[in-house]
C-alpha cells in the first residue's frame, strides 16, 4: 500500500475515536477512499464464541477468513509471535486514498495530536514528537509553528488533510 498513513493521537479520552469517525465520513463523503488501523491496548476478539469461524480458531487455525455478501474480514492468531508493526498491517490493506490510523502515537508518520481538557496526562505530545502536523484541541491554544484547530469542526480538519496529502 502506497496511500499516505495520517495518525490521530492523543491521551485517553482525548476524543480520538470520534475524530476517527468524524474525519472518515468527512473524507468518504468527498470521495475519498479510506482505510483504518486501530491499535488496541489489550486483548480484544471480533469473534463471537460458539461460531464456526471461533471454533476454526480454537481448533488451532493460524488464520480464518470469514466472508459473507456484504463483508470479509481475516482473524490473524498470533500464538507465540510478537504483534506485529504497523507497516506490516499497513501492506496487507487494500488500495485506499489515505489510511488513518489511530493509536501509534510514537510513530514516525504524520500526526493530528488531539488535546482535550480532561483527558490522560495531559502534557503535549507536539513538544517532543516532530510528526505532529496539526492539533485539534477543547480549549484555546497559541502555537505559531502548527496549525491549530477546534476539536468539532471536522470539515476544516478534512480540508487540511486534503491539502497536506494532496488529496484534491
Amino acid at each position: 500500500m502506497t496511500a499516505p498513513v495520517l495518525g490521530i493521537a492523543g491521551w485517553k479520552n482525548a476524543g480520538k475515536t470520534t475524530m476517527v469517525e468524524r474525519l472518515v465520513a468527512e473524507l468518504v463523503s468527498r470521495g475519498l477512499r479510506v482505510a483504518t488501523v486501530k491499535h488496541a491496548h489489550h486483548e480484544f476478539d471480533i469473534d463471537v464464541p460458539g461460531t464456526d469461524s471461533h471454533r476454526h480458531r480454537m481448533a488451532g487455525a493460524q488464520e480464518v477468513a470469514i466472508v459473507s455478501g456484504r463483508r470479509w474480514a481475516i482473524m490473524h492468531e498470533l500464538r507465540d509471535e510478537e504483534e506485529p508493526p504497523l507497516e506490516a498491517i499497513l501492506e496487507r490493506l487494500s488500495d485506499a486514498d489515505i489510511v488513518i490510523v489511530e493509536g501509534w502515537k510514537r510513530g514516525p508518520h504524520p500526526k493530528i495530536e488531539l488535546r482535550r481538557a480532561n483527558s490522560g496526562d495531559g502534557s503535549p505530545l507536539a513538544d517532543t514528537d516532530a510528526s505532529i502536523v496539526a492539533i485539534a484541541s477543547d480549549y484555546e491554544i497559541t502555537l505559531g509553528n502548527l496549525p491549530v484547530f477546534d476539536l468539532d469542526d471536522s470539515k476544516s480538519i478534512a480540508e487540511f488533510v486534503i491539502s497536506t496529502f494532496d488529496l484534491g
